[in-house]
């Protein structure tokens, strides 16, 4: 073989090498640029305040509950997730938060009347029955659920709890109490669901000008009522003070003529006293003597057959 032809082969072999390491390479790079996206394709991060229900692809729950993190998950398998921290919701006329749109609503009332109302909600999803309420909406995500039920099923019970109150209570002093029942009534009704409700508030309440008017007079009515009733009451109390302070007055007049009585009675019977000792200590000897002492030392005269004898001399 000549050396020309020796040289040629070499180069076929090295280029055959050089064609099969780069082949190589090229295999090896897909090989590594498929594991990297299997590996993406099996990896799920679960945000925080999040739980990741996982279910197979061909239908039913895996019964597996991710929490916060990084997790490779199967291939075959998805992963739904759901809000176990409070989110805050809002049904209201302006945009806001996660109401776009006006979401404001209205509602009736025991009397026939229709409110518009504005409303604010926070609630979460159970994180020990969040595979359960997976099941129940079919594999809805939460944020779907929210959007799908939760938000008409508040509007719906809402309405349901102001259909036993008058519209003057509900736009009156009763909004509290209202707003108090319709919170218990929310929480128990979500709750089937693996959904609690953890406020709900009235965040604005308007009616027609007819209604507002009516609502206006019978503030002012009850108001009037309070102060009248007030008055009464003051106007009692000064009668009961008044009532008190004659009572003592003639209390202190009876105790001070039954004193003043009682005075004269004891100086009475001092006086009677005294004169009882005087009476009984003049003995006829003492009332001789009196008289002696008092003769001034002439007889007595008499005077005619009927002579009166006098006794001035004695005195």
């Amino acid at each position: 073989m000549t050396t020309k032809k020796k040289l040629k082969k070499k180069r076929m072999v090295r280029n055959r090498m050089v064609k099969k390491g780069f082949i190589g390479a090229i295999v090896l790079a897909v090989i590594l640029f498929g594991g990297v996206i299997l590996g993406l394709m099996c990896t799920e991060r679960i945000p925080a305040g999040y739980v990741g229900v996982v279910y197979n692809m061909n239908g039913g729950v895996d019964g597996e509950v991710l929490q916060q993190g990084w997790h490779l998950v199967s291939p075959t398998k998805k992963v739904t997730t759901y809000s176990i921290g409070i989110e805050q919701s809002y049904l209201t006329a302006e945009s806001k938060g996660d109401s776009p749109n006006d979401e404001s609503f209205n509602i009736p009332t025991s009397d026939g009347k229709t409110v518009r109302v504005n409303l604010e909600f926070s609630y979460r999803f159970d994180e020990d029955r969040v595979a359960e309420t997976f099941t129940l909406f079919k594999g809805k995500s939460g944020e779907e659920i929210k959007n799908t039920f939760i938000k008409p099923k508040i509007i719906a019970w809402t309405q349901e709890v102001s259909a036993n109150y008058p519209v003057t209570d509900i736009f009156g002093d009763k909004r509290t109490e209202i707003n108090a029942e319709l919170d218990v009534y929310l929480r128990d009704k979500f709750d089937k669901y693996g959904i609690i409700i953890d406020t709900v508030n009235f965040t604005d309440i308007s009616v027609d000008a007819e209604t507002a008017a009516a609502i206006q007079k019978k503030v002012n009515a009850q108001q009037e009522l309070e102060l009248a009733n007030i008055e009464a009451q003051t106007a009692k109390v000064q009668a009961e003070k008044d009532k008190e302070v004659a009572q003592i007055a003639a209390e202190k007049a009876i105790i001070e003529a039954e004193a003043k009585a009682e005075a004269t009675r004891i100086a009475a019977e001092a006086e009677a006293d005294a004169n009882a000792q005087i009476a009984a200590s003049l003995t006829p000897e003492l009332i001789d003597k009196i008289m002696y002492e008092k003769w001034n030392g002439e007889l007595p005269t008499v005077s005619g057959s009927n002579a009166i004898v006098s006794m001035e001399g004695l005195k």
